[in-house]
């Protein structure tokens, strides 16, 4: 912009000129060439402009000319106000000068007097900084010194009322002794510094008060002991508090239990001996019962209310005493273990055995205890049950409270666990009650054997009456058993060969058994022997049948002996049909020919009979019982005997007491004598067939039937007679015409 306007105004400064008109005109074109080939958008001129308008200046002939000179002026103006700006700043340099110059001066001075100060105070700043550091020192040694004082020394007025008679246990002498406990277990942080002797001493201390402290609580627990009350529902916390202390010290606390358990030993005696004797007495053992409960010795006289009586009033002290102490050994268990497990650490003396881990079980220690507090209780209550039992001779009581002892003996292991002392007396007196019942028992075998006229036979064969007596005090002992047992005991008896009344039978019935049996001997017939044995083990059976424990061992050698019987039985009454019959005669002289025959039987593949048996065959005619005579008359006997062979058969066995029994015998006994008939009319047949007189003999045997037959007054013509004789004179008779009966026969008149 300069440029372009700076021609025009020294144009117009100098408007005459003496340059020719063309080079005029060639200035002018460079000017406006240069003018319109420059690019407005080059940053310099764009800031010319921007500066022109700022300025406010007007385009005309006067500004364009002053321009130059006004921008020079202002730039002029511009340095000179720098130049004055830039002196009055070397003025005031110049004054920092003077004054960077007069501290300079003054530190110099400064310095010096430092130097000579410090001379003079390092030695009582070195002296001060010891002193400093020993007073640290000395406070941190100070502070070390309470903070031991504070934990491991104890006040004396706390070690007074730790260790001291007359202070009481309270809640102080507790928090004391947790105090001095820890005392003692962080004195082996000391054990382990540097002091040793610091921490052995004050080990020592706390151990000297420890002991003490715990003499002090055992003592005072034996003294609360003698006046607890356990009838009282809440037992005092400070006592349930001091025994799981004491736990820690392992001897004093057993001698603690030791001294209770004595204490209500004598106690529970006593109430058991007032429950006995005095009408004042209560169930519970406090001697101060309700006025209307008798003494318990008023029911001596029943032996199975009087040891009943003192059984619930021992089982009612049990539970009593258990629940008392359930608070203090079951409740505070935990406490109680780990106190026991810590004090092993401080008396190692203690442990039972070195290789086994002593542990606390608060169920089996509150099981001891009242064990231990019943001891003479149970002394007394066996000296009792077996002075009344010996002095009774009635076996069903006696067995009776053999049930009752075992009932006690399930309780009693429920509640105190199966190895505690009341259990054992339960079994003990058990045994001993069964044991006076067994020489019940043997006594009354014995008394028996030495009675030879109640060991005879009744006359209709019947069981005898003391075997019938015993019965049925067997039966009540079997009801009593069934009611005492539940149905799984039941059960589990039916499945084992041995139960809990085994020995009750083997005593009560085996004996009595045994002596009924061996009374038969006196019965010399056999079928009424064989009778009276069936008769006893019937009923003998009968009377165990009903009862399963009883029916598990000793059914089943009753129904073997009473099938060898069975077979006795029914051999009797096959041969009482025999002879009854007849038969028996011709089986008797078959006998050579029975095995024979049976050998030459003819097989499937074989048609016709051997001659060897053919010719044993013919011999039959031979045989006295097979001649025609004789042959009739066992017909004749057949005949007879066949209406009325049931009833016969029936009255026979009219003394055995078992219609079912009686009844299956003669079933099986009409089979075999069927069976041997049949065998009878087969030998008569296959003779005949060897006789060749099979068909004569049927048509001849009937005339002799029908003759033998017609008793009740038709007779035949004597031509017929005389013809018959004529017939059997010429023809031999058939075996079959003289024996007619037929097995079929036979089998329909005896069904």
């Amino acid at each position: 912009m300069t440029s372009h306007l700076s021609p025009g105004a020294s144009n117009g400064s100098s408007p005459v000129s003496s340059s020719p008109q063309p080079q005029r005109s060639t200035a002018l074109s460079n000017r406006l060439t240069t003018v319109l080939s420059a690019s407005y958008a080059d940053s310099d001129i764009r800031d010319a402009l921007e500066t022109l308008s700022v300025r406010g200046t007007h385009n005309t002939p006067e500004t364009r000319r002053q321009l130059r000179l006004d921008l020079q002026k202002e730039v002029i103006d511009c340095n000179a106000e720098i130049v004055r700006d830039f002196g009055k700043v070397a003025e005031q340099l110049t004054r920092i000068g003077t004054v960077i110059s007069n501290l300079n001066q003054t530190c110099d001075e400064m310095r010096k007097h430092i130097n000579l100060a410090k001379q003079d105070t390092t030695p009582v700043l070195e002296e001060a900084s010891t002193l400093m550091t020993q007073k640290k020192d000395t406070e941190t040694k100070q502070q070390l010194l309470n903070a031991f004082s504070n934990h491991f020394l104890v006040p004396e007025e706390d070690l007074l009322a730790l260790t001291s008679a007359e202070e009481p246990v309270n809640e102080r002498f507790f928090d004391v002794l947790a105090r001095v406990k820890q005392v003692h277990h962080d004195c082996e942080v000391l054990l382990g510094g540097e002091n040793e002797r610091l921490g052995l001493e004050v080990m020592e201390l706390s151990t000297r008060n420890l002991n003490s402290a715990y003499q002090k609580l055992y003592r005072w627990i034996q003294k609360e002991f003698q006046s607890l009350n356990l009838e009282d529902p809440r037992i005092s916390s400070s006592i349930r508090r001091a025994l799981r202390v004491l736990a820690e010290r392992p001897s004093l606390f057993h001698s603690c239990l030791d001294f209770f358990a004595e204490a209500r030993d004598y106690i529970l005696s006593d109430a058991f001996h007032y429950a006995l004797t005095d009408a004042m007495a209560g169930a519970n053992g406090a001697g101060a019962g309700h006025r209307g409960v008798k003494p318990i010795e008023f029911s001596a006289h029943d032996p199975l209310r009087y040891v009943g009586d003192m059984l619930a009033w021992v089982h009612s002290t049990t539970v009593s005493e258990r629940e008392a102490l359930e608070a203090l050994f079951v409740a505070d268990g935990e406490e109680l273990a780990r106190g026991i497990k810590a004090g092993l650490s401080s008396e190692p003396w203690a442990r039972i055995d070195e290789g086994e881990e002593l542990m606390f079980d608060g169920h089996k220690a509150l099981s001891d205890l009242v064990n231990r507090d019943l001891t003479g209780v149970s002394r007394a209550l066996r000296q009792r049950i077996e002075l009344v039992i010996q002095g009774h001779d009635d076996p069903v009581t006696s067995y009776k409270v053999v049930n009752l002892l075992s009932f006690y003996r399930t309780t009693f292991s429920k509640l105190l666990g199966p190895k505690s002392h009341l259990v054992d007396l339960m079994q003990n007196l058990e045994k001993f009650t069964l044991g006076h019942f067994e020489t019940l028992m043997r006594d009354q075998i014995s008394t028996l054997s030495s009675d030879h006229l109640s060991l005879s036979p009744p006359e209709d064969l019947s069981a005898p009456q003391f075997l019938l007596d015993a019965l049925e005090g067997l039966t009540l002992l079997m009801k009593t058993h069934e009611a005492s047992v539940g149905p799984e005991d039941d059960l589990s008896s039916d499945a084992d060969s041995e139960n809990g009344f085994t020995p009750v039978l083997r005593a009560a019935f085996d004996p009595f058994l045994t002596l009924a049996r061996s009374s038969s001997d006196e019965i010399q017939e056999r079928t009424a022997q064989t009778i009276y044995r069936t008769n006893i083990l019937l009923v003998a059976r009968a009377t165990i049948s009903p009862f399963a424990f009883a029916s598990a061992t000793h059914a089943a050698p009753l129904s073997t002996a009473l099938s060898t019987l069975r077979v006795d039985l029914l051999e009797i009454q096959r041969q009482f049909l025999l002879e009854t019959s007849g038969l028996q005669t011709l089986l008797k002289a078959l006998e050579p020919f029975s095995k024979t025959a049976k050998e030459s039987e003819p097989t499937d593949a074989q048609t016709e009979k051997p001659e060897s048996q053919t010719a044993h065959l013919a011999d039959l005619t031979a045989l006295p019982a097979f001649q025609p005579d004789a042959l009739i008359l066992s017909s004749q006997q057949l005949d007879d005997f066949l209406p009325s062979a049931l009833m016969d058969a029936t009255d026979h066995f009219k003394r055995v007491q078992s219609a079912s029994l009686v009844q299956s015998v003669i079933e099986d006994a009409v089979e075999a004598f069927c069976r041997d008939f049949e065998f009878v009319e087969g030998m008569i047949i296959a003779t005949d067939e060897a006789r060749g007189t099979m068909d004569v003999g049927l048509s001849t045997g009937a005339s002799v039937v029908s003759g033998r037959s017609g008793r009740s007054g038709a007779k035949t013509d004597a031509s017929e007679k005389e013809g018959e004789e004529n017939e059997d004179k010429d023809e031999p008779l058939s075996l079959r015409s003289l024996f007619p009966r037929t097995t079929g026969e036979i089998r329909v008149l005896l069904s």
